[in-house]
Protein backbone atom coordinates (compact mmCIF):
# COMPACT_ATOMS: atom_id res chain seq x y z
CA UNK A 1 0.00 0.00 0.00
CA UNK A 2 1.23 3.24 -1.01
CA UNK A 3 0.75 4.91 2.03
CA UNK A 4 1.99 2.67 4.65
CA UNK A 5 3.56 4.57 8.01
CA UNK A 6 7.38 3.73 7.93
CA UNK A 7 8.41 0.50 10.40
CA UNK A 8 9.92 2.21 13.76
CA UNK A 9 13.09 -0.20 12.98
CA UNK A 10 13.48 1.54 9.78
CA UNK A 11 14.12 5.36 11.73
CA UNK A 12 16.34 3.62 14.53
CA UNK A 13 18.25 1.82 11.49
CA UNK A 14 18.94 4.92 9.04
CA UNK A 15 19.59 7.22 12.11
CA UNK A 16 22.10 5.04 14.24
CA UNK A 17 24.76 6.94 13.94
CA UNK A 18 23.35 10.11 15.15
CA UNK A 19 20.95 8.86 17.43
CA UNK A 20 22.92 7.28 20.57
CA UNK A 21 21.20 4.74 23.32
CA UNK A 22 22.35 6.80 26.78
CA UNK A 23 19.45 8.50 28.71
CA UNK A 24 22.21 11.42 29.32
CA UNK A 25 21.66 14.72 27.87
CA UNK A 26 24.15 15.75 25.24
CA UNK A 27 26.84 18.55 26.08
CA UNK A 28 25.25 21.82 25.92
CA UNK A 29 27.14 24.01 23.14
CA UNK A 30 30.47 26.25 24.94
CA UNK A 31 29.43 29.60 26.05
CA UNK A 32 30.86 32.49 23.00
CA UNK A 33 31.55 35.26 23.67
CA UNK A 34 29.22 38.71 23.90
CA UNK A 35 29.62 40.02 20.27
CA UNK A 36 27.84 43.28 19.35
CA UNK A 37 25.61 43.35 16.43
CA UNK A 38 26.79 44.54 13.35
CA UNK A 39 30.15 42.66 13.78
CA UNK A 40 31.93 41.16 11.10
CA UNK A 41 29.81 38.49 9.02
CA UNK A 42 30.62 34.86 11.16
CA UNK A 43 30.28 33.30 7.68
CA UNK A 44 33.65 35.63 6.42
CA UNK A 45 35.74 32.74 7.77
CA UNK A 46 36.79 29.20 6.58
CA UNK A 47 33.21 26.42 6.61
CA UNK A 48 32.84 24.69 9.44
CA UNK A 49 33.52 20.87 9.13
CA UNK A 50 30.06 19.86 10.09
CA UNK A 51 29.01 16.27 11.68
CA UNK A 52 25.94 15.27 12.92
CA UNK A 53 25.52 15.00 16.75
CA UNK A 54 26.08 11.83 18.77
CA UNK A 55 24.56 11.20 22.16
CA UNK A 56 21.12 11.84 20.97
CA UNK A 57 18.56 9.16 22.99
CA UNK A 58 16.03 7.31 20.80
CA UNK A 59 12.31 8.33 21.88
CA UNK A 60 9.51 5.81 21.75
CA UNK A 61 5.94 7.39 21.71
CA UNK A 62 5.00 11.17 22.47
CA UNK A 63 2.68 13.34 24.24
CA UNK A 64 -0.98 11.74 22.77
CA UNK A 65 -3.81 14.72 22.76
CA UNK A 66 -5.24 12.28 25.14
CA UNK A 67 -2.32 13.40 27.84
CA UNK A 68 -2.54 16.97 26.74
CA UNK A 69 -4.03 19.93 29.35
CA UNK A 70 -5.75 23.11 27.88
CA UNK A 71 -6.05 26.34 29.63
CA UNK A 72 -8.49 28.87 28.95
CA UNK A 73 -8.37 32.74 30.09
CA UNK A 74 -12.39 32.82 30.37
CA UNK A 75 -11.50 36.77 30.69
CA UNK A 76 -10.13 37.13 27.10
CA UNK A 77 -12.38 36.51 24.81
CA UNK A 78 -9.08 35.06 22.10
CA UNK A 79 -8.64 32.49 24.85
CA UNK A 80 -12.42 31.55 24.65
CA UNK A 81 -12.53 31.53 21.20
CA UNK A 82 -9.43 29.59 20.49
CA UNK A 83 -9.59 27.22 23.39
CA UNK A 84 -13.04 25.57 22.12
CA UNK A 85 -11.67 25.15 18.62
CA UNK A 86 -8.26 23.52 19.47
CA UNK A 87 -10.78 21.53 22.56
CA UNK A 88 -12.92 20.33 19.29
CA UNK A 89 -9.70 19.86 16.59
CA UNK A 90 -8.13 17.63 19.28
CA UNK A 91 -11.49 15.75 21.10
CA UNK A 92 -10.28 16.90 24.41
CA UNK A 93 -12.33 15.34 26.96
CA UNK A 94 -13.51 17.93 29.65
CA UNK A 95 -11.19 16.84 31.91
CA UNK A 96 -8.77 18.29 30.07
CA UNK A 97 -9.56 21.76 29.89
CA UNK A 98 -8.90 23.92 32.77
CA UNK A 99 -10.82 27.80 33.02
CA UNK A 100 -8.83 30.40 34.71
CA UNK A 101 -9.08 34.32 35.23
CA UNK A 102 -5.95 36.15 34.41
CA UNK A 103 -5.19 39.83 33.52
CA UNK A 104 -4.60 39.91 29.33
CA UNK A 105 -1.73 42.37 29.48
CA UNK A 106 1.89 41.21 28.52
CA UNK A 107 3.32 40.67 31.81
CA UNK A 108 1.37 38.15 34.49
CA UNK A 109 2.54 39.04 38.43
CA UNK A 110 4.63 36.52 39.94
CA UNK A 111 1.72 35.93 42.54
CA UNK A 112 -0.56 35.54 39.89
CA UNK A 113 1.11 32.87 37.95
CA UNK A 114 1.64 31.03 41.67
CA UNK A 115 -1.94 30.45 42.09
CA UNK A 116 -2.51 29.54 38.39
CA UNK A 117 0.08 27.03 38.73
CA UNK A 118 -1.88 25.92 41.90
CA UNK A 119 -5.02 25.68 39.91
CA UNK A 120 -3.22 23.22 36.91
CA UNK A 121 -1.67 21.20 39.38
CA UNK A 122 -4.97 20.61 41.06
CA UNK A 123 -7.26 20.50 38.39
CA UNK A 124 -5.18 17.79 36.21
CA UNK A 125 -3.16 16.28 38.98
CA UNK A 126 -1.47 13.21 36.99
CA UNK A 127 -3.65 12.81 34.39
CA UNK A 128 -1.64 15.18 31.62
CA UNK A 129 1.89 15.42 30.49
CA UNK A 130 1.75 18.96 29.15
CA UNK A 131 -0.01 21.87 28.43
CA UNK A 132 -1.62 23.89 25.64
CA UNK A 133 -1.93 27.91 27.30
CA UNK A 134 -4.68 29.22 24.64
CA UNK A 135 -3.96 33.19 24.70
CA UNK A 136 -1.72 35.48 23.64
CA UNK A 137 -1.46 37.83 26.77
CA UNK A 138 0.29 37.31 28.86
CA UNK A 139 3.54 36.31 27.11
CA UNK A 140 5.90 36.91 29.93
CA UNK A 141 6.33 36.58 34.17
CA UNK A 142 8.96 39.72 34.88
CA UNK A 143 12.25 38.62 32.93
CA UNK A 144 10.79 34.73 32.59
CA UNK A 145 8.24 33.64 29.49
CA UNK A 146 5.18 32.25 30.52
CA UNK A 147 5.71 28.68 29.34
CA UNK A 148 8.58 28.40 30.94
CA UNK A 149 7.33 30.13 34.30
CA UNK A 150 4.17 27.27 34.38
CA UNK A 151 6.37 24.95 33.85
CA UNK A 152 9.61 25.15 35.72
CA UNK A 153 7.90 28.04 37.97
CA UNK A 154 9.61 31.30 38.84
CA UNK A 155 13.50 31.93 39.48
CA UNK A 156 14.09 35.16 40.87
CA UNK A 157 17.79 34.93 40.08
CA UNK A 158 16.88 35.12 36.42
CA UNK A 159 15.95 38.40 36.24
CA UNK A 160 18.91 39.67 38.29
CA UNK A 161 21.47 39.36 35.32
CA UNK A 162 19.37 38.34 32.12
CA UNK A 163 22.33 37.62 30.29
CA UNK A 164 24.00 34.83 32.76
CA UNK A 165 24.24 31.24 32.49
CA UNK A 166 21.54 29.49 33.94
CA UNK A 167 20.68 25.83 35.33
CA UNK A 168 19.97 23.21 33.23
CA UNK A 169 16.57 22.08 32.12
CA UNK A 170 15.87 18.65 33.38
CA UNK A 171 13.90 17.73 30.10
CA UNK A 172 16.84 18.78 27.78
CA UNK A 173 17.62 16.55 25.30
CA UNK A 174 15.29 13.83 27.83
CA UNK A 175 14.24 10.49 26.38
CA UNK A 176 11.07 10.54 27.86
CA UNK A 177 7.51 10.87 26.38
CA UNK A 178 5.76 11.29 29.15
CA UNK A 179 7.42 14.40 30.84
CA UNK A 180 5.18 15.23 34.05
CA UNK A 181 5.60 11.06 35.08
CA UNK A 182 9.40 11.08 34.48
CA UNK A 183 10.98 14.88 35.17
CA UNK A 184 7.93 16.26 37.41
CA UNK A 185 6.99 18.88 34.86
CA UNK A 186 4.77 19.68 31.92
CA UNK A 187 6.43 21.09 29.35
CA UNK A 188 3.63 24.29 27.73
CA UNK A 189 3.08 25.88 24.67
CA UNK A 190 1.25 29.08 23.72
CA UNK A 191 -1.68 28.95 21.54
CA UNK A 192 -0.61 32.72 19.76
CA UNK A 193 -1.70 33.91 16.78
CA UNK A 194 -2.42 37.20 15.52
CA UNK A 195 -6.07 36.49 15.15
CA UNK A 196 -8.47 34.19 15.81
CA UNK A 197 -8.89 33.34 12.79
CA UNK A 198 -4.83 32.92 12.31
CA UNK A 199 -4.76 30.75 15.23
CA UNK A 200 -8.41 28.19 13.85
CA UNK A 201 -5.42 27.74 10.84
CA UNK A 202 -2.71 26.81 13.03
CA UNK A 203 -3.94 24.51 14.95
CA UNK A 204 -5.88 22.95 11.71
CA UNK A 205 -2.49 22.26 10.60
CA UNK A 206 -1.20 21.07 13.42
CA UNK A 207 -4.49 18.49 13.08
CA UNK A 208 -3.67 17.64 9.51
CA UNK A 209 -0.45 17.04 10.34
CA UNK A 210 -0.01 14.26 12.48
CA UNK A 211 1.61 11.28 10.65
CA UNK A 212 1.80 12.90 7.69
CA UNK A 213 5.08 12.90 6.97
CA UNK A 214 5.74 9.50 8.15
CA UNK A 215 4.01 7.34 5.33
CA UNK A 216 5.72 6.14 2.32
CA UNK A 217 6.23 7.52 -1.09
CA UNK A 218 5.66 11.06 0.44
CA UNK A 219 7.59 13.52 -1.41
CA UNK A 220 10.76 15.04 0.25
CA UNK A 221 10.96 17.60 2.59
CA UNK A 222 13.44 20.19 3.10
CA UNK A 223 14.88 21.36 6.05
CA UNK A 224 16.32 24.91 5.49
CA UNK A 225 19.27 26.39 8.35
CA UNK A 226 20.60 30.09 7.48
CA UNK A 227 23.96 30.87 7.63
CA UNK A 228 23.74 35.19 8.48
CA UNK A 229 26.27 37.65 7.74
CA UNK A 230 24.59 38.84 11.69
CA UNK A 231 27.64 37.82 13.83
CA UNK A 232 25.89 38.31 16.56
CA UNK A 233 22.64 36.28 15.75
CA UNK A 234 24.44 33.66 13.61
CA UNK A 235 25.96 31.97 16.54
CA UNK A 236 23.96 28.66 15.80
CA UNK A 237 25.77 27.79 12.13
CA UNK A 238 28.55 26.15 13.82
CA UNK A 239 25.75 23.70 15.14
CA UNK A 240 23.92 23.24 11.79
CA UNK A 241 24.73 19.61 10.90
CA UNK A 242 26.13 18.60 7.02
CA UNK A 243 23.87 19.93 3.87
CA UNK A 244 22.53 16.87 1.50
CA UNK A 245 19.55 14.45 0.85
CA UNK A 246 18.28 11.63 3.48
CA UNK A 247 16.39 9.77 1.40
CA UNK A 248 15.35 6.82 3.04
CA UNK A 249 13.80 9.79 5.77
CA UNK A 250 12.14 11.55 2.41
CA UNK A 251 13.80 14.68 4.18
CA UNK A 252 17.03 17.32 1.67
CA UNK A 253 18.90 19.52 4.64
CA UNK A 254 20.62 22.92 3.00
CA UNK A 255 22.40 25.21 4.39
CA UNK A 256 22.49 28.29 2.90
CA UNK A 257 23.54 32.10 2.88
CA UNK A 258 21.03 34.48 3.54
CA UNK A 259 18.02 35.27 6.08
CA UNK A 260 15.77 33.13 4.88
CA UNK A 261 14.98 30.31 2.04
CA UNK A 262 13.75 31.77 -1.06
CA UNK A 263 10.26 32.66 -1.62
CA UNK A 264 8.45 29.81 -3.24
CA UNK A 265 10.95 27.14 -1.79
CA UNK A 266 8.52 24.18 -1.34
CA UNK A 267 7.74 21.47 1.38
CA UNK A 268 9.81 23.35 4.07
CA UNK A 269 9.23 21.27 7.29
CA UNK A 270 12.27 23.31 9.03
CA UNK A 271 13.79 26.99 9.16
CA UNK A 272 16.28 28.19 11.91
CA UNK A 273 17.95 31.86 11.10
CA UNK A 274 19.49 34.48 12.85
CA UNK A 275 18.58 38.08 12.35
CA UNK A 276 16.51 40.83 14.31
CA UNK A 277 13.98 41.67 11.77
CA UNK A 278 12.56 39.36 8.35
CA UNK A 279 10.01 39.62 6.03
CA UNK A 280 8.63 37.25 3.40
CA UNK A 281 8.13 33.93 5.61
CA UNK A 282 4.35 33.89 3.78
CA UNK A 283 6.12 33.31 0.68
CA UNK A 284 7.88 29.96 1.64
CA UNK A 285 5.67 26.63 0.82
CA UNK A 286 5.33 25.82 4.51
CA UNK A 287 4.23 22.06 4.85
CA UNK A 288 1.73 21.58 7.86
CA UNK A 289 3.77 20.96 11.26
CA UNK A 290 6.84 23.22 10.12
CA UNK A 291 8.63 24.34 12.88
CA UNK A 292 10.56 28.23 11.97
CA UNK A 293 13.07 30.52 14.63
CA UNK A 294 15.22 33.29 14.81
CA UNK A 295 17.60 33.90 16.86
CA UNK A 296 17.22 37.38 18.47
CA UNK A 297 17.11 39.12 21.96
CA UNK A 298 13.41 39.40 21.64
CA UNK A 299 11.38 36.93 19.68
CA UNK A 300 9.20 36.31 22.38
CA UNK A 301 7.76 39.87 22.91
CA UNK A 302 4.46 39.08 21.16
CA UNK A 303 3.25 42.53 21.45
CA UNK A 304 6.49 43.62 19.14
CA UNK A 305 6.92 46.61 21.20
CA UNK A 306 11.01 45.61 21.17
CA UNK A 307 10.53 46.17 17.43
CA UNK A 308 12.51 43.17 16.25
CA UNK A 309 10.46 40.42 14.37
CA UNK A 310 8.12 38.02 16.82
CA UNK A 311 6.93 34.39 16.67
CA UNK A 312 3.90 35.34 15.86
CA UNK A 313 5.44 36.58 12.44
CA UNK A 314 6.64 32.90 11.70
CA UNK A 315 2.95 31.66 13.24
CA UNK A 316 0.94 34.11 11.02
CA UNK A 317 3.16 32.54 7.86
CA UNK A 318 1.92 29.07 8.43
CA UNK A 319 4.36 27.80 10.36
CA UNK A 320 2.64 25.51 13.01
CA UNK A 321 5.40 26.35 16.28
CA UNK A 322 7.98 28.55 17.12
CA UNK A 323 10.28 30.16 19.55
CA UNK A 324 11.71 33.28 21.02
CA UNK A 325 13.12 35.10 24.28
CA UNK A 326 11.42 37.80 26.03
CA UNK A 327 14.30 39.73 27.91
CA UNK A 328 17.41 40.17 26.81
CA UNK A 329 19.15 37.01 26.60
CA UNK A 330 22.74 37.68 25.01
CA UNK A 331 23.57 35.23 22.57
CA UNK A 332 24.23 31.77 24.12
CA UNK A 333 23.09 29.07 21.90
CA UNK A 334 22.19 27.23 24.98
CA UNK A 335 19.15 30.03 25.35
CA UNK A 336 17.74 28.85 22.09
CA UNK A 337 16.80 25.55 20.30
CA UNK A 338 19.93 23.47 19.40
CA UNK A 339 19.59 22.78 15.18
CA UNK A 340 20.18 19.35 15.36
CA UNK A 341 18.14 18.46 18.44
CA UNK A 342 15.20 20.25 17.29
CA UNK A 343 15.43 18.13 14.36
CA UNK A 344 16.51 14.39 15.34
CA UNK A 345 13.74 14.42 17.68
CA UNK A 346 11.09 15.94 15.72
CA UNK A 347 12.16 13.01 13.03
CA UNK A 348 11.33 10.32 15.51
CA UNK A 349 7.46 11.48 16.05
CA UNK A 350 7.74 13.78 18.91
CA UNK A 351 5.61 16.65 19.12
CA UNK A 352 6.37 19.74 18.57
CA UNK A 353 6.12 20.77 22.12
CA UNK A 354 8.66 17.93 23.18
CA UNK A 355 10.82 18.69 20.39
CA UNK A 356 11.37 22.36 20.99
CA UNK A 357 11.62 21.81 24.61
CA UNK A 358 14.01 19.56 24.51
CA UNK A 359 16.23 20.99 22.05
CA UNK A 360 16.40 23.97 24.26
CA UNK A 361 19.17 23.44 27.18
CA UNK A 362 18.19 26.91 28.99
CA UNK A 363 15.07 27.73 28.50
CA UNK A 364 13.98 30.29 31.36
CA UNK A 365 13.61 33.67 29.08
CA UNK A 366 12.31 31.11 25.98
CA UNK A 367 8.72 31.69 24.97
CA UNK A 368 7.26 27.97 22.99
CA UNK A 369 4.35 28.86 20.66
CA UNK A 370 2.03 27.19 18.37
CA UNK A 371 0.06 23.80 18.99
CA UNK A 372 1.73 21.67 20.90
CA UNK A 373 0.41 18.68 19.45
CA UNK A 374 2.04 18.67 15.33
CA UNK A 375 3.75 15.41 14.96
CA UNK A 376 4.21 15.34 10.83
CA UNK A 377 6.69 12.28 11.91
CA UNK A 378 4.91 10.80 13.75
CA UNK A 379 4.32 6.83 13.03
CA UNK A 380 1.00 6.02 14.71
CA UNK A 381 -2.41 8.06 15.12
CA UNK A 382 -3.60 8.14 18.59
Amino acid sequence: MAKRHLAMQMLGALLASMIGGAAAAAPAPAEPPMEPAGAAPARAASAPQRRWLTGVPRVAGRVLPSRIGLVVNDADPYSVEVGEHYRRAHALADDQVLHVDLPVQPHLAVAELERLRRRIDEFFGDRVQGLALAWVKPFAVECQSITSAVTLGFDPGVCASTCARQALSPYFNSRSAAPWRDHGLRPSMLLAASSPALAHRLIDRASTSIGALALRGVAPSRVHYMNTADAARNVRASLFPPAGAVPRLGLEVLVEDGDLPAAGSERVVLVQTGVARFSGAEAIGWLPGALADHLTSYGGVLDRSAGQSTALDWIDAGVTASYGTVSEPCNHPQKFPHPQLLLMHYLQGSTALEAYWKSVAWPRQGLFVGDPLAAPFARMRP
